[in-house]
């Protein structure tokens, strides 16, 4: 995970929903799993869903979020099987909405 950073840093991030995420939503890690990068997000991690960003050439999915309602943070994954293809794919298993 690459950050902090002030807020829009990344003005290419689309807000959009992606995957169940709704931007300004808080989300829990229910599923442990490690990001492009190899930081781990652990259970009850949670941030605030901001946006995404995908390069197709790489496979490159950036779920753009922030922990603390101030900055920003980046949490790369690569949406091919060998890495984090089932995370995004059933990231619903994964983390979901706070209540």
């Amino acid at each position: 995970m690459y950050g902090p950073k002030p807020p829009r840093s990344w003005p290419h991030r689309d807000p959009s929903p992606f995957q169940g995420l709704t931007a300004g939503t808080r989300y829990q890690v229910v599923r442990s799993f490690r990001d492009y990068d190899g930081d781990s997000h652990d259970l009850n991690e949670s941030w605030v869903y901001l946006g995404r960003n995908f390069v197709p050439y790489e496979d490159g999915l950036s779920l753009f979020v922030s922990l603390d309602g101030l900055n920003e943070w980046q949490i790369r994954l690569q949406w091919r099987p060998e890495q984090q293809g089932a995370v995004i794919d059933n990231l619903h298993e994964y983390v979901r909405p706070v209540a």
